[in-house]
């Protein structure tokens, strides 16, 4: 007998009958930016169709959001100033604190409104942490800033705090202190398996990034599989109620692991660099651009992702609903 495969390809509808991995809106996140001190958006050049947004555009673009069907949304800050400790990250009134009591009277409970929680974005010397006299990053002195801006997000509405910054221990910190402070049911999404990788350039344009140098003393070595699996473990140990990978598509192999052993929600994130090169590619011709995007988030979702940060959130939904 010849097996003959090919009768469940024979037809569009018997294709879709068949198909393993489904997408749907509500499986998607979008990560946005707001900035402080511009009247109007600014679109960030590496990243065709992605803008830092005001305060008055956040409204109309979570909106928009919202109508889409996607599962949430992630922000981040852009302050004007910053410093060595980042101090902006917990001022009540510092950009992201406002953006977030922003979305959440926008969104209502049409979607959950996420934040970023790492100093990257406010310190003047680009790192997720504070440094020590030598210019090392203080693992758990930064603990400490994170266990304030925990807070901090916690009392400006967000309903899901992103641990983003791979200190050793941060997930059982920012756990311990919200349970102190009366908000145990606050959600915890730890970036787990965050590794030190060339994909995120477009991202240190979109956060005005002013780090020289790198991080790899804490996010970590792209060679390393099985370290990745050990972070998601601590994490899931330390109460995250989701784990992280990140990124994803040059991470399939870890996030296919992850998604095999974690009790909790595995999610990943198609970061600025893979958004970045597919735009590129399509804007050139040399590829099909929707069919590109619809693939590789399909990618990321049969590896194991339960659900896939992605900058094309809103567009693939439209074309998934």
């Amino acid at each position: 007998m010849i097996e003959r495969p090919r009768r469940l390809r024979s037809s569009p509808a018997m294709r879709r009958l068949v198909s393993e991995t489904r997408l749907h809106p509500a499986d998607l996140v979008l990560p946005m930016f707001v900035r402080e001190g511009v009247s109007e958006p600014v679109a960030i050049s590496s990243m065709p169709g992605v803008v830092q947004h005001t305060t008055e555009s956040l409204r109309p673009a979570i909106a928009e959001a919202a109508a889409a069907g996607v599962g949430g949304i992630m922000l981040f800050g852009v302050p004007e100033h910053k410093d060595a400790t980042g101090s902006g990250a917990t001022d009540p009134n510092g950009i992201l604190n406002v953006a977030t009591r922003i979305a959440v009277a926008e969104a209502g409970d049409a979607l959950v409104v996420q934040t970023d929680l790492c100093l990257d974005e406010f310190t003047d010397h680009g790192h997720c942490g504070v440094l020590d006299a030598s210019g090392y990053v203080d693992n758990d002195a930064t603990n400490q800033r994170y266990r304030e801006m925990a807070v901090a997000q916690a009392e400006a509405g967000s309903q899901l705090l992103g641990l983003s910054g791979m200190m050793d221990g941060q997930v059982a910190e920012v756990r311990d202190e919200l349970d102190a402070a009366g908000y145990a049911n606050l959600a915890l999404l730890g970036y787990a398996a965050k590794y030190a990788s060339a994909f995120y350039g477009p991202f240190r344009e979109a956060v005005q990034s002013s780090l020289e140098g790198d991080r790899r003393s804490y996010q970590l070595d792209p060679a390393n599989r099985r370290e990745g699996l050990r972070e998601i473990d601590l994490d899931v140990a330390e109460g995250a109620d989701i784990v992280m990978v990140k990124p994803a598509m040059s991470y399939l192999d870890v996030l296919a692991d992850a998604a095999a052993s974690s009790p909790v929600p595995v999610w990943a994130y198609q970061v600025s660099g893979e958004y970045a090169m597919i735009e590129a590619a399509a804007a050139n011709g040399w590829i099909d651009r929707r069919r590109a995007i619809e693939e590789s988030v399909v990618s990321i979702r049969r590896a194991g992702a339960d659900a896939v940060l992605t900058y094309w959130a809103v567009e693939l939904a439209g074309w998934i609903r």
